[in-house]
């Protein structure tokens, strides 16, 4: 017999584990409509993959990427929330679309995910630079390393940045 198609083994454990994996999910999340969402966005990223019949530990591999997508789901909801914050604090009314609104948020989520990908000494040197407006030589200064080691930091993070926004 061969082995199974991709979109039929994706099938196979959906039938097999998605209501195992609500269920998971409801509990990890104490929301069954964010746990469905979730749980859907699970086999979509699965479906998105080449290899279903490969897996070996379905509730494992499951398991696996609803963690990551919840991490992203908590990442996005605190950036969303910063945002609100932000246009809060302004002294004149900002109106956005919900269109701009949604490309803001999606931007911001984008450059999070970059700026996690860097060091934690990069990201710093980053943060200083684009959110406390020091100079190189402060940054340089501050965190008691040369010059040159911020300027490397920041090609690096500007680098990663502008990969992101560009695959966006």
């Amino acid at each position: 017999m061969s082995p199974p198609t991709h979109t039929a083994a994706v099938q196979n454990i959906y039938e097999e584990h998605h209501t195992w994996l609500q269920g998971w999910l409801k509990g990890k999340l104490h929301n069954a409509c964010d746990a469905a969402d979730v749980a859907h966005d699970t086999f979509v990223r699965i479906l998105g993959g080449r290899h279903a019949s490969q897996i070996l530990e379905p509730r494992d591999y499951l398991a696996t990427i609803a963690r990551g997508l919840v991490i992203d789901r908590y990442r996005r909801h605190t950036i969303e929330q910063a945002y609100k914050e932000a246009l809060a604090e302004r002294p004149e009314p900002t109106v956005v679309s919900e269109e701009d609104r949604a490309i803001i948020i999606e931007t911001l989520t984008a450059v999070d995910k970059a700026l996690h990908g860097l060091g934690a000494r990069a990201r710093r040197i980053f943060m200083l630079s684009q959110f406390e407006g020091l100079t190189y030589q402060q940054i340089a200064d501050q965190l008691q390393v040369s010059l040159t080691t911020v300027k490397k930091h920041m090609i690096r993070a500007f680098t990663e940045c502008s990969l992101i926004l560009a695959s966006s």
